[in-house]
Protein backbone atom coordinates (compact mmCIF):
# COMPACT_ATOMS: atom_id res chain seq x y z
CA UNK A 1 0.00 0.00 0.00
CA UNK A 2 1.12 2.57 -0.73
CA UNK A 3 2.44 5.68 0.42
CA UNK A 4 1.92 8.49 -1.95
CA UNK A 5 3.44 10.39 -5.04
CA UNK A 6 3.71 14.26 -6.06
CA UNK A 7 0.39 14.89 -8.19
CA UNK A 8 1.61 16.06 -11.43
CA UNK A 9 -0.35 16.39 -9.03
CA UNK A 10 -0.71 1.53 16.55
CA UNK A 11 -1.83 -0.72 13.70
CA UNK A 12 -4.94 0.55 12.38
CA UNK A 13 -5.09 -0.83 8.91
CA UNK A 14 -2.90 -1.58 6.57
CA UNK A 15 1.07 -0.92 -0.33
CA UNK A 16 3.11 3.97 -1.48
CA UNK A 17 2.18 4.47 -2.03
CA UNK A 18 1.33 10.82 -0.60
CA UNK A 19 0.02 18.06 -1.04
CA UNK A 20 1.42 20.59 -1.79
CA UNK A 21 1.37 22.03 -4.95
CA UNK A 22 3.49 19.75 -7.22
CA UNK A 23 5.93 21.72 -7.95
CA UNK A 24 6.89 22.51 -4.36
CA UNK A 25 7.09 18.94 -3.69
CA UNK A 26 9.08 18.04 -7.17
CA UNK A 27 11.02 21.09 -5.78
CA UNK A 28 11.46 19.97 -2.39
CA UNK A 29 13.14 16.45 -3.41
CA UNK A 30 15.22 17.92 -6.37
CA UNK A 31 16.63 19.91 -3.37
CA UNK A 32 17.11 16.78 -1.05
CA UNK A 33 18.25 15.09 -4.19
CA UNK A 34 20.90 17.77 -4.87
CA UNK A 35 22.06 18.41 -1.16
CA UNK A 36 22.58 14.31 -1.27
CA UNK A 37 24.68 14.92 -4.53
CA UNK A 38 26.68 17.54 -3.82
CA UNK A 39 27.26 15.90 0.03
CA UNK A 40 28.32 12.77 -2.44
CA UNK A 41 30.64 14.61 -4.61
CA UNK A 42 32.98 16.69 -1.64
CA UNK A 43 33.41 13.46 -0.37
CA UNK A 44 34.63 12.18 -3.47
CA UNK A 45 36.60 14.87 -4.52
CA UNK A 46 38.40 15.23 -1.07
CA UNK A 47 39.30 11.47 -1.08
CA UNK A 48 40.57 12.23 -4.79
CA UNK A 49 42.18 15.06 -3.86
CA UNK A 50 43.84 13.72 -1.15
CA UNK A 51 45.14 10.70 -3.30
CA UNK A 52 46.44 13.02 -5.66
CA UNK A 53 48.54 14.87 -2.95
CA UNK A 54 49.58 11.55 -1.81
CA UNK A 55 50.47 11.15 -5.18
CA UNK A 56 52.88 14.19 -6.02
CA UNK A 57 54.52 13.75 -2.95
CA UNK A 58 55.36 10.02 -3.80
CA UNK A 59 56.74 11.33 -6.83
CA UNK A 60 58.98 14.86 -4.96
CA UNK A 61 60.70 11.40 -3.15
CA UNK A 62 61.69 9.16 -6.14
CA UNK A 63 64.58 9.50 -8.11
CA UNK A 64 63.35 7.92 -11.44
CA UNK A 65 61.06 9.66 -13.83
CA UNK A 66 59.06 6.76 -14.15
CA UNK A 67 56.83 6.51 -10.91
CA UNK A 68 53.42 4.05 -10.96
CA UNK A 69 51.11 4.74 -8.81
CA UNK A 70 48.46 2.47 -7.48
CA UNK A 71 45.52 2.91 -9.32
CA UNK A 72 42.47 4.28 -6.23
CA UNK A 73 39.91 2.18 -5.79
CA UNK A 74 37.14 2.66 -7.74
CA UNK A 75 34.12 3.75 -6.23
CA UNK A 76 30.66 1.63 -6.51
CA UNK A 77 28.00 4.14 -7.29
CA UNK A 78 24.25 2.49 -6.66
CA UNK A 79 21.37 3.87 -8.96
CA UNK A 80 18.18 4.51 -6.36
CA UNK A 81 14.76 5.36 -7.63
CA UNK A 82 12.26 5.66 -4.78
CA UNK A 83 8.56 6.69 -3.85
CA UNK A 84 9.40 8.65 -0.49
CA UNK A 85 7.42 11.82 -1.06
CA UNK A 86 6.66 11.92 3.07
CA UNK A 87 10.00 10.90 4.63
CA UNK A 88 12.44 12.21 1.48
CA UNK A 89 14.70 14.07 4.21
CA UNK A 90 15.01 10.65 6.04
CA UNK A 91 15.65 8.88 3.20
CA UNK A 92 18.48 11.44 2.29
CA UNK A 93 19.91 10.75 5.91
CA UNK A 94 19.63 7.23 5.63
CA UNK A 95 21.71 7.42 2.64
CA UNK A 96 24.67 9.54 3.98
CA UNK A 97 24.49 7.17 7.15
CA UNK A 98 24.96 4.10 5.23
CA UNK A 99 27.60 6.02 3.06
CA UNK A 100 29.60 7.09 6.09
CA UNK A 101 30.06 3.11 6.99
CA UNK A 102 30.49 2.57 3.63
CA UNK A 103 32.94 4.74 2.41
CA UNK A 104 33.69 3.17 -1.37
CA UNK A 105 29.73 3.44 -2.14
CA UNK A 106 28.05 6.11 -3.46
CA UNK A 107 24.31 6.05 -3.41
CA UNK A 108 22.93 8.10 -6.59
CA UNK A 109 19.68 9.58 -5.36
CA UNK A 110 16.40 10.32 -7.00
CA UNK A 111 13.12 10.37 -6.17
CA UNK A 112 9.73 9.02 -7.65
CA UNK A 113 7.19 11.76 -9.15
CA UNK A 114 3.48 11.38 -10.31
CA UNK A 115 0.51 9.70 -9.30
CA UNK A 116 1.49 5.90 -8.33
CA UNK A 117 5.13 3.85 -8.39
CA UNK A 118 3.79 1.77 -11.21
CA UNK A 119 3.73 4.84 -13.70
CA UNK A 120 7.64 5.28 -12.72
CA UNK A 121 8.45 1.69 -13.29
CA UNK A 122 6.85 1.27 -16.99
CA UNK A 123 8.82 2.98 -19.14
CA UNK A 124 11.92 1.52 -17.12
CA UNK A 125 11.05 -2.18 -16.96
CA UNK A 126 9.81 -1.96 -20.86
CA UNK A 127 13.11 -0.38 -21.44
CA UNK A 128 15.27 -3.10 -19.18
CA UNK A 129 16.67 -0.24 -17.39
CA UNK A 130 15.88 -0.43 -14.15
CA UNK A 131 18.06 1.31 -11.67
CA UNK A 132 19.72 -0.80 -9.01
CA UNK A 133 17.27 0.05 -5.79
CA UNK A 134 13.85 0.59 -7.03
CA UNK A 135 10.55 1.05 -5.19
CA UNK A 136 7.94 -1.54 -5.84
CA UNK A 137 4.46 -2.69 -4.73
CA UNK A 138 3.68 -6.01 -3.96
CA UNK A 139 0.97 -6.38 -7.41
CA UNK A 140 0.80 -9.01 -9.98
CA UNK A 141 2.32 -6.07 -12.08
CA UNK A 142 5.72 -6.43 -9.82
CA UNK A 143 5.59 -10.03 -9.48
CA UNK A 144 5.41 -10.20 -13.27
CA UNK A 145 8.85 -8.36 -13.41
CA UNK A 146 10.43 -10.68 -11.15
CA UNK A 147 8.97 -13.62 -12.91
CA UNK A 148 10.61 -12.19 -16.09
CA UNK A 149 13.92 -12.05 -14.38
CA UNK A 150 14.44 -8.40 -13.74
CA UNK A 151 14.09 -8.11 -10.17
CA UNK A 152 16.32 -9.99 -7.97
CA UNK A 153 15.71 -12.62 -5.03
CA UNK A 154 16.00 -10.98 -1.72
CA UNK A 155 15.87 -13.98 0.14
CA UNK A 156 18.80 -14.11 1.48
CA UNK A 157 18.62 -10.60 3.35
CA UNK A 158 18.42 -10.51 6.46
CA UNK A 159 15.82 -8.11 6.81
CA UNK A 160 13.76 -10.97 4.55
CA UNK A 161 13.85 -13.58 7.52
CA UNK A 162 12.24 -10.54 9.92
CA UNK A 163 9.00 -9.77 7.72
CA UNK A 164 5.86 -11.49 8.74
CA UNK A 165 4.52 -14.42 7.36
CA UNK A 166 1.59 -13.12 5.39
CA UNK A 167 4.06 -10.30 3.68
CA UNK A 168 6.72 -12.64 2.90
CA UNK A 169 3.72 -14.50 0.74
CA UNK A 170 2.66 -11.14 -0.65
CA UNK A 171 6.13 -10.38 -1.65
CA UNK A 172 6.90 -13.75 -3.36
CA UNK A 173 6.12 -14.18 -7.18
CA UNK A 174 4.44 -17.21 -8.55
CA UNK A 175 8.00 -18.52 -9.43
CA UNK A 176 9.44 -18.21 -6.03
CA UNK A 177 11.30 -15.43 -6.29
CA UNK A 178 11.16 -13.04 -2.82
CA UNK A 179 11.36 -9.81 -5.07
CA UNK A 180 10.96 -7.10 -2.41
CA UNK A 181 11.38 -5.64 1.08
CA UNK A 182 8.09 -3.87 1.93
CA UNK A 183 8.03 -0.15 4.73
CA UNK A 184 5.22 -1.87 6.10
CA UNK A 185 1.81 -3.04 7.31
CA UNK A 186 -0.34 -0.96 5.57
CA UNK A 187 -4.16 0.35 5.51
CA UNK A 188 -6.05 3.37 5.08
CA UNK A 189 -8.34 4.78 8.01
CA UNK A 190 -10.58 7.14 9.11
CA UNK A 191 -8.72 9.67 11.46
CA UNK A 192 -10.96 11.62 13.25
CA UNK A 193 -10.78 14.80 16.39
CA UNK A 194 -12.62 13.43 19.05
CA UNK A 195 -13.30 16.74 20.52
CA UNK A 196 -14.99 17.74 17.45
CA UNK A 197 -17.07 14.77 17.53
CA UNK A 198 -17.99 15.94 20.86
CA UNK A 199 -18.55 19.45 19.89
CA UNK A 200 -20.93 18.44 17.42
CA UNK A 201 -22.60 15.54 19.77
CA UNK A 202 -21.91 12.65 17.73
CA UNK A 203 -21.78 9.65 21.11
CA UNK A 204 -20.75 6.59 18.95
CA UNK A 205 -18.77 6.32 15.87
CA UNK A 206 -20.65 5.19 12.51
CA UNK A 207 -20.87 1.88 12.17
CA UNK A 208 -22.11 1.66 8.30
CA UNK A 209 -21.83 4.53 5.58
CA UNK A 210 -25.26 5.61 5.98
CA UNK A 211 -24.27 6.67 9.88
CA UNK A 212 -20.90 8.20 8.64
CA UNK A 213 -23.12 10.53 6.22
CA UNK A 214 -25.21 11.20 9.46
CA UNK A 215 -22.27 11.92 11.30
CA UNK A 216 -20.76 14.35 8.52
CA UNK A 217 -24.41 16.30 8.44
CA UNK A 218 -23.87 16.94 12.32
CA UNK A 219 -20.40 17.62 12.01
CA UNK A 220 -21.67 20.27 9.31
CA UNK A 221 -23.87 22.03 11.25
CA UNK A 222 -21.53 22.43 14.18
CA UNK A 223 -19.87 24.56 11.49
CA UNK A 224 -17.21 21.93 11.58
CA UNK A 225 -15.66 20.50 8.20
CA UNK A 226 -16.62 17.13 8.25
CA UNK A 227 -13.52 15.40 5.95
CA UNK A 228 -10.52 16.33 4.41
CA UNK A 229 -9.94 14.74 1.48
CA UNK A 230 -7.10 14.41 -0.91
CA UNK A 231 -9.03 14.90 -4.10
CA UNK A 232 -6.34 16.16 -6.26
CA UNK A 233 -4.22 13.45 -5.58
CA UNK A 234 -5.85 10.28 -7.43
CA UNK A 235 -3.59 7.61 -5.41
CA UNK A 236 -5.21 8.36 -2.06
CA UNK A 237 -8.95 8.44 -3.36
CA UNK A 238 -7.64 4.89 -5.07
CA UNK A 239 -5.85 3.76 -1.85
CA UNK A 240 -8.84 5.11 0.08
CA UNK A 241 -12.73 5.42 -0.85
CA UNK A 242 -11.99 3.17 -3.80
CA UNK A 243 -10.20 0.48 -2.11
CA UNK A 244 -12.97 0.13 0.43
CA UNK A 245 -16.13 0.31 -1.91
CA UNK A 246 -14.59 -2.76 -3.88
CA UNK A 247 -14.10 -4.59 -0.32
CA UNK A 248 -17.30 -3.69 1.20
CA UNK A 249 -19.62 -3.67 -2.28
CA UNK A 250 -17.61 -6.02 -4.60
CA UNK A 251 -15.15 -8.53 -3.37
CA UNK A 252 -17.65 -9.32 -0.23
CA UNK A 253 -19.67 -10.65 -2.68
CA UNK A 254 -17.02 -12.37 -5.49
CA UNK A 255 -14.84 -14.27 -3.41
CA UNK A 256 -12.71 -15.04 -6.14
CA UNK A 257 -12.30 -11.46 -7.43
CA UNK A 258 -8.89 -11.96 -8.03
CA UNK A 259 -9.02 -14.28 -10.32
CA UNK A 260 -12.01 -12.31 -12.29
CA UNK A 261 -9.63 -9.75 -12.14
CA UNK A 262 -6.61 -11.86 -13.90
CA UNK A 263 -8.84 -13.28 -16.66
CA UNK A 264 -11.44 -9.89 -17.20
CA UNK A 265 -13.98 -11.18 -15.96
CA UNK A 266 -14.78 -9.16 -13.31
CA UNK A 267 -18.41 -7.72 -13.43
CA UNK A 268 -18.57 -4.10 -12.17
CA UNK A 269 -21.52 -2.51 -14.83
CA UNK A 270 -23.79 -3.45 -11.77
CA UNK A 271 -25.57 -1.55 -8.79
CA UNK A 272 -22.47 -2.69 -6.65
CA UNK A 273 -19.34 -1.38 -9.07
CA UNK A 274 -21.67 1.81 -9.68
CA UNK A 275 -21.96 2.14 -5.66
CA UNK A 276 -18.28 2.10 -5.57
CA UNK A 277 -18.20 5.58 -7.17
CA UNK A 278 -21.41 7.16 -5.49
CA UNK A 279 -20.02 6.90 -2.49
CA UNK A 280 -17.21 8.64 -3.86
CA UNK A 281 -19.41 11.59 -4.92
CA UNK A 282 -21.73 11.10 -2.39
CA UNK A 283 -19.10 12.94 -0.24
CA UNK A 284 -19.16 16.23 -2.63
CA UNK A 285 -22.82 16.69 -3.56
CA UNK A 286 -23.63 16.17 1.13
CA UNK A 287 -20.92 18.81 1.48
CA UNK A 288 -18.65 16.37 3.38
CA UNK A 289 -15.58 17.36 2.09
CA UNK A 290 -13.34 20.42 2.34
CA UNK A 291 -14.13 23.97 -0.18
CA UNK A 292 -10.81 23.27 -2.41
CA UNK A 293 -11.11 19.42 -2.10
CA UNK A 294 -10.51 18.82 -5.98
CA UNK A 295 -7.26 21.31 -5.87
CA UNK A 296 -6.08 19.36 -2.45
CA UNK A 297 -3.09 17.56 -2.65
CA UNK A 298 -1.77 14.97 0.04
CA UNK A 299 -0.05 17.04 2.29
CA UNK A 300 -2.35 19.93 2.35
CA UNK A 301 -4.67 17.52 3.44
CA UNK A 302 -2.46 16.31 6.06
CA UNK A 303 -1.77 19.72 6.99
CA UNK A 304 -5.65 20.78 7.17
CA UNK A 305 -6.92 17.87 9.38
CA UNK A 306 -3.07 17.84 11.63
CA UNK A 307 -4.15 21.71 12.27
CA UNK A 308 -7.84 20.50 13.75
CA UNK A 309 -9.30 22.30 10.18
CA UNK A 310 -11.40 19.11 9.50
CA UNK A 311 -12.89 16.73 12.08
CA UNK A 312 -12.07 13.78 9.83
CA UNK A 313 -9.53 12.56 7.11
CA UNK A 314 -9.65 9.47 5.07
CA UNK A 315 -5.78 9.07 5.13
CA UNK A 316 -2.92 5.66 5.15
CA UNK A 317 -1.59 4.09 8.13
CA UNK A 318 1.65 5.32 6.85
CA UNK A 319 0.90 9.00 8.07
CA UNK A 320 0.53 8.57 11.16
CA UNK A 321 3.50 10.36 12.43
CA UNK A 322 1.78 13.31 10.95
CA UNK A 323 -1.91 12.84 11.59
CA UNK A 324 -1.51 12.03 15.66
CA UNK A 325 1.10 14.63 16.17
CA UNK A 326 -0.72 18.06 15.01
CA UNK A 327 -2.37 20.21 17.74
CA UNK A 328 -1.94 17.73 20.90
CA UNK A 329 -5.16 17.08 20.82
CA UNK A 330 -6.06 12.96 21.26
CA UNK A 331 -6.77 11.82 17.47
CA UNK A 332 -8.79 8.59 17.24
CA UNK A 333 -9.01 6.18 14.04
CA UNK A 334 -11.55 3.49 13.05
CA UNK A 335 -12.35 1.55 9.87
CA UNK A 336 -13.99 3.78 7.42
CA UNK A 337 -17.48 2.54 7.07
CA UNK A 338 -18.39 2.09 3.68
CA UNK A 339 -20.33 -1.31 4.29
CA UNK A 340 -24.41 -1.20 3.71
CA UNK A 341 -26.31 -1.23 6.99
CA UNK A 342 -26.28 -4.71 8.82
CA UNK A 343 -23.27 -5.88 7.39
CA UNK A 344 -20.09 -6.62 8.72
CA UNK A 345 -17.28 -3.82 7.60
CA UNK A 346 -14.42 -5.08 5.72
CA UNK A 347 -10.92 -5.00 6.16
CA UNK A 348 -8.15 -3.56 3.64
CA UNK A 349 -4.89 -4.47 4.96
CA UNK A 350 -1.55 -5.61 2.62
CA UNK A 351 1.35 -3.78 2.22
CA UNK A 352 2.90 -0.64 1.80
CA UNK A 353 5.29 0.51 -0.94
CA UNK A 354 8.73 -0.75 -0.63
CA UNK A 355 12.11 -1.93 -2.37
CA UNK A 356 13.63 -3.85 -4.77
CA UNK A 357 16.79 -4.72 -6.54
CA UNK A 358 17.04 -5.19 -10.54
CA UNK A 359 18.55 -8.73 -11.14
CA UNK A 360 20.35 -7.31 -14.79
CA UNK A 361 23.53 -5.38 -13.10
CA UNK A 362 26.80 -7.17 -11.59
CA UNK A 363 26.46 -9.22 -8.90
CA UNK A 364 28.85 -6.69 -7.02
CA UNK A 365 26.08 -4.08 -7.51
CA UNK A 366 23.31 -6.53 -5.78
CA UNK A 367 24.97 -7.48 -3.33
CA UNK A 368 25.77 -3.27 -2.49
CA UNK A 369 22.20 -3.31 -3.00
CA UNK A 370 21.24 -5.70 -0.47
CA UNK A 371 24.03 -4.31 2.45
CA UNK A 372 22.02 -1.33 2.24
CA UNK A 373 18.56 -2.62 2.39
CA UNK A 374 19.54 -4.50 5.66
CA UNK A 375 20.44 -1.12 6.76
CA UNK A 376 17.53 1.16 5.61
CA UNK A 377 15.94 -1.71 7.72
CA UNK A 378 18.04 -2.07 10.77
CA UNK A 379 20.51 0.76 11.70
CA UNK A 380 18.50 3.39 9.46
CA UNK A 381 15.08 2.22 10.65
CA UNK A 382 15.26 4.76 13.20
CA UNK A 383 15.62 7.83 11.22
CA UNK A 384 12.31 7.39 9.07
CA UNK A 385 10.26 5.38 11.06
CA UNK A 386 10.46 7.48 14.01
CA UNK A 387 8.95 10.61 11.72
CA UNK A 388 6.32 8.24 10.39
CA UNK A 389 5.40 6.21 12.89
CA UNK A 390 4.00 3.48 10.60
CA UNK A 391 2.99 -0.30 11.02
CA UNK A 392 6.78 -2.29 11.12
CA UNK A 393 6.32 -5.50 8.75
CA UNK A 394 8.36 -7.20 11.49
CA UNK A 395 7.44 -10.84 13.33
CA UNK A 396 9.28 -8.77 16.08
CA UNK A 397 9.09 -4.99 16.07
CA UNK A 398 12.19 -3.47 16.76
CA UNK A 399 12.69 -1.26 20.33
CA UNK A 400 13.07 1.37 18.31
CA UNK A 401 9.98 1.69 16.60
CA UNK A 402 7.36 4.19 17.41
CA UNK A 403 3.63 4.82 17.33
CA UNK A 404 0.48 5.46 18.88
CA UNK A 405 -0.56 1.82 20.52
CA UNK A 406 -4.42 2.19 20.19
CA UNK A 407 -3.65 2.13 15.93
CA UNK A 408 -1.53 -0.30 16.14
CA UNK A 409 -4.17 -2.19 18.01
CA UNK A 410 -6.69 -1.50 15.42
CA UNK A 411 -4.75 -2.34 12.70
CA UNK A 412 -3.62 -5.90 14.05
CA UNK A 413 -7.40 -6.46 15.02
CA UNK A 414 -7.94 -6.24 11.56
CA UNK A 415 -5.12 -8.18 10.09
CA UNK A 416 -6.32 -11.43 12.28
CA UNK A 417 -10.08 -11.00 11.08
CA UNK A 418 -9.05 -10.79 7.72
CA UNK A 419 -6.88 -13.83 8.20
CA UNK A 420 -9.64 -15.88 10.25
CA UNK A 421 -12.73 -14.40 7.37
CA UNK A 422 -10.52 -14.39 4.43
CA UNK A 423 -12.20 -11.24 4.25
CA UNK A 424 -11.23 -9.20 1.01
CA UNK A 425 -8.01 -7.01 1.62
CA UNK A 426 -7.75 -5.05 -1.79
CA UNK A 427 -5.65 -2.59 -2.43
CA UNK A 428 -6.76 -0.61 -5.58
CA UNK A 429 -2.56 -1.28 -6.71
CA UNK A 430 -3.88 -4.95 -7.04
CA UNK A 431 -5.39 -4.14 -10.84
CA UNK A 432 -4.10 -4.11 -14.12
CA UNK A 433 -1.41 -1.83 -14.33
CA UNK A 434 -2.14 0.40 -16.94
CA UNK A 435 -5.83 0.07 -15.51
CA UNK A 436 -4.35 2.07 -12.71
CA UNK A 437 -3.79 4.86 -14.89
CA UNK A 438 -7.10 4.31 -16.06
CA UNK A 439 -8.45 4.69 -12.34
CA UNK A 440 -6.53 7.87 -11.67
CA UNK A 441 -8.47 9.73 -14.24
CA UNK A 442 -11.71 8.39 -13.59
CA UNK A 443 -11.77 9.20 -9.85
CA UNK A 444 -10.99 12.85 -9.76
CA UNK A 445 -13.95 13.05 -12.63
CA UNK A 446 -16.19 11.44 -10.67
CA UNK A 447 -15.67 13.35 -7.60
CA UNK A 448 -16.30 16.41 -9.83
CA UNK A 449 -19.41 15.21 -11.34
CA UNK A 450 -17.79 14.96 -14.65
CA UNK A 451 -18.24 11.67 -15.35
CA UNK A 452 -21.12 9.52 -13.96
CA UNK A 453 -20.67 6.65 -11.54
CA UNK A 454 -22.50 4.33 -14.16
CA UNK A 455 -19.66 5.46 -17.30
CA UNK A 456 -16.70 4.69 -14.49
CA UNK A 457 -17.95 1.45 -13.63
CA UNK A 458 -18.20 0.16 -16.98
CA UNK A 459 -15.47 2.09 -18.16
CA UNK A 460 -13.44 -0.03 -15.01
CA UNK A 461 -14.84 -2.78 -16.43
CA UNK A 462 -13.85 -2.23 -19.71
CA UNK A 463 -10.50 -1.84 -19.10
CA UNK A 464 -9.63 -4.72 -16.97
CA UNK A 465 -11.34 -7.01 -19.31
CA UNK A 466 -9.16 -5.11 -22.30
CA UNK A 467 -5.91 -6.06 -20.07
CA UNK A 468 -6.71 -9.50 -20.15
CA UNK A 469 -7.17 -9.68 -23.24
CA UNK A 470 -3.79 -8.02 -23.84
CA UNK A 471 -2.21 -10.32 -21.28
CA UNK A 472 -3.72 -13.58 -22.63
CA UNK A 473 -1.85 -13.11 -26.16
Amino acid sequence: MHGRSTPSSSVAGPTDEVGAPAACAADSAYSAYSACSRRTWLRASAAATASLLLGCERAGKEESSTVELAPAQDTLVLNALVWAPDWAEEMQRVCDGFMHEHPGVRINLQFMIGNSVEENLKPRATTDSLPDIVSVNASPYTASLADQGLLADLGQTRSWHGLLDILQREWTAPGGCRFGLPSGVATTLIYYHPDLFERAGIQALPGDFEQFLAAGAALRRAGITPLALSGGFPNMLGNGPFSYGFANLVASSTPDWRQHIANGTLALDNAQGWAVFSRLRTLMTRHLVQADCLRAGYDATLRQFAEGRAAMTFQGSWAAGVLMQGRGQPVGVFVPPWNDKDQPRQAVIGSETGFAIAQRISARHRQAAARFLDYLFGAGLPVWQGKRQNILPFKTPAPSAKGDAALFALAAGMARDAAATGAPGLYYSYLPVNTIDVLHALLPAVLSGKTTPVQAARALQESISAQARVGGK
